[in-house]
């Protein structure tokens, strides 16, 4: 049974690294991608006439 246990925790470990490796590399193709989507943001700034409500301003 120890044996199977220690292959288990092996396996689980390995899988693990392998997650956390995974997510490293994602958060930092996001934290690359992040300034382009700031910058796009920042020419248009109408928040008041998008969204859902907007057509309610004549009411």
């Amino acid at each position: 049974m120890t044996d199977g246990k220690n292959v288990r925790a092996e396996r689980l470990k390995a899988a693990l690294r392998e997650n956390l490796r995974r997510r490293k590399m994602q958060g930092r193709g996001r934290a690359e991608a992040q300034p382009a989507a700031d910058a796009d943001q920042t020419h248009g700034n109408n928040a008041d006439s998008s969204g859902p409500d907007s057509d309610k301003s004549g009411l």
